[in-house]
């Protein structure tokens, strides 16, 4: 005999969900780069009523159980590593296993309206996309005494490209400019596949540690969604005025870090807005209506007087690179961002299976760290030699000021 509910009354049957309606096809043609942006999912289970609940059953919890942030006391800072727009970092030792990280502190001391955006868009940036092995990865968030004191944990890098240009005495091999190359590309494919958008991807921020491996940092300017925060950026149709962004913006930062490697020095080292789009038409040439569809209606473009030669000098700037580096370089640095190549594309170009072949990254020369305070007239040793530790630290975290 069928046990009734306690109130004697036979429950309703469940009605069935109504059939979602498919979405309506889009009349345009997708774009190779889209821009981010935010749907709702929709499924049938939420449509249905919630099951009967027994009333000996436990109520469920409002909230997962909260799990506090270390404190930095764990922490022993070993030396001063630089000091950026949103942040400082510092080289530091953890005193439970002795490992080497480099610690972030968040610049909280002038924010009224709570954390800083910024902050909260790179901590997500980097839990999203710090699993691929050439993105820099968090450990932990460690906090001070205070509430302005947010400190981000992530592994300690020997060098950052632009300071590690500076100091050598010739550019990159082809070879290692490929396997450089190659793991700069992956990163950005993995952030583009999870709707990420670095948008701030110069030499400055990626990483290099001493066993050939790249890491893209610094992913304060990093979204998922939304619109251009007015920076100066290396992309031409944001520096003519354009509001709608996409992967392409990324993929023009990645050209101009590709020629930076072959030559040592920036492609476009413009002294604001005007001047850097008159550098970039200066070597690509001046653009039109034909090789960048709808040029003429970007904001800024009757406010300037272009300069420059009808056609690209580029060929003619990078003599020594083959015709297929040439078409590579090329397609990153394309006016169109419609026609300019993704990231996964450019991970199959052909220019990376002609000769020279890509260096294997252990091959790569090991050099003295400055983020490790170690000096710069110091020899360089084969890979496989341990790096040298900097000078143990006198002072510790017992006065947290010596953090910061």
């Amino acid at each position: 005999m069928r046990r009734k509910p306690l109130d004697g009354a036979e429950p309703e049957p469940l009605q069935p969900a109504p059939s979602l309606s498919p979405s309506r096809q889009s009349s345009k043609s997708p774009s190779r780069h889209p821009s981010p942006s935010v749907s709702t999912p929709f499924f049938a289970d939420a449509l249905l009523p919630p099951p009967p609940r027994s009333r000996f059953a436990p109520p469920r919890s409002a909230h997962p159980p909260l799990v506090s942030c270390r404190s930095v006391y764990n922490y022993t800072r070993l030396n001063h590593i630089e000091e950026g727009t949103y942040g400082v970092v510092f080289r530091a030792r953890c005193n439970d296993t002795g490992e080497i990280y480099a610690l972030k502190k968040l610049k909280l001391d002038e924010e009224k309206q709570g954390f800083p955006i910024t902050s909260l868009r790179e901590v997500m940036a980097l839990m999203i996309a710090g699993g691929h092995e050439n993105v820099v990865g968090i450990r932990e968030i460690v906090v001070g005494d205070t509430l302005n004191q947010v400190f981000i944990v992530m592994p300690f890098i020997e060098h950052d490209l632009k300071t590690l240009l500076a100091d050598m005495p010739h550019p990159f091999l082809q070879s290692e400019v490929k396997t450089i190359m190659l793991q700069l590309l992956s990163a950005v494919a993995h952030c583009h596949a999870n709707w990420i958008l670095h948008r701030d991807l110069k030499t400055s921020n990626l990483l290099m540690n001493n066993r050939g491996q790249i890491k893209v940092a610094d992913f304060g300017l990093a979204r998922k969604f939304g619109d251009p925060l007015g920076e100066m950026t290396q992309s031409p149709e944001l520096l003519l005025g354009g509001k709608e962004y996409t992967t392409a913006v990324d993929i023009w930062s990645i050209g101009c870090i590709f020629a930076e490697l072959m030559q040592g020095e920036p492609l476009f080292p413009g002294r604001g807005e005007i001047d850097q789009i008159n550098r970039i038409f200066q070597l690509l040439g001046r653009p039109n209506d034909e090789s960048w569809p709808g040029y003429s209606t970007l904001p800024l473009v009757q406010k300037i007087n272009p300069i420059g030669p009808m056609f690209s000098t580029l060929r003619q700037k990078f003599k020594h690179l083959t015709y297929e580096g040439h078409n590579l370089l090329s397609s990153l640095l394309c006016y169109d961002p419609e026609r300019r190549i993704t990231a996964e594309e450019a991970l199959k170009h052909p220019y990376f299976s002609e000769h020279p072949l890509p260096k294997h990254p252990d091959l790569f020369s090991s050099f003295p760290s400055q983020a490790a305070g170690e000096r710069k007239h110091k020899s360089l040793v084969s890979p496989s030699a341990p790096v040298r530790e900097d000078r143990m630290a006198k002072d510790s975290l017992a006065d947290l000021d010596s953090f910061v």
